[in-house]
């Protein structure tokens, strides 16, 4: 039987120790019978390319492994930021319009109206005349009781994935891949592989 292949999105590609935890997350996926999707990067000469050519060379090739995937699993984790990472975000809405089977994780439990509203607006959200929750900006806040954009969850709702949310500490927020493997465990049960015990 030929093994199902996994695009691995994720924001780990920038971090520090960003080759052992892409290693393990592969050792992961075959373990479960998955073959992981490897990083574009790896295979592309940047040489003679500006640095926007060789760019547009990994985008394309990351469009090329995700068409020749059957399932994504996303790190949602919030990124630089209070969302996810952005490349990740296109990455899951282009598998979810593709209809490959989409799975996601995050370490944190905080929804993101809680991120939103402490983090970024720090608190300084009230009811404005017409009822909507703004900010000191004007811009609505919304609440959808989701990780991150309601894009997301609902891609993966649509698809008939699922979002496993854990919190752990700030040292392990990268490296724990607990909620990780609770994605293979269901898709390796939805493709009809063996599950490790």
């Amino acid at each position: 039987m030929t093994r199902p292949r996994a695009y691995l999105a994720g924001p780990e590609v920038f971090l520090a120790d960003g080759a052992a935890i892409i290693a393990a997350k592969n050792d992961l996926a075959l373990a479960y019978g998955f073959l992981p999707n490897g990083i574009a990067e790896d295979d592309l000469d940047p040489t003679g390319l500006s640095p926007f050519e060789f760019g547009h060379r990994i985008s394309l090739a990351n469009e090329k492994a995700m068409r020749a995937s059957e399932l994504i699993i996303a790190n949602l984790t919030p990124f630089r930021g209070i969302s996810a990472d952005i490349g990740t975000a296109f990455e899951l809405g282009f598998m979810c319009a593709l209809g490959r089977a989409a799975y996601g994780y995050t370490n944190t439990l905080r929804p993101y109206f809680e991120r939103l509203r402490d983090d970024y607006y720090r608190g300084a959200i009230t009811q404005a005349a017409d009822g909507v929750t703004r900010g000191p900006d004007g811009m609505m806040v919304e609440d959808h009781e989701m990780i991150d954009n309601l894009m997301l969850d609902g891609g993966i709702e649509t698809l008939g994935g699922i979002l496993i949310r854990r919190q752990v500490g700030p040292d392990r927020l990268w490296s724990d891949l607990s909620a990780f493997e609770d994605c293979l465990r269901a898709a390796a049960v939805r493709f009809g592989l063996a599950v490790p015990v």
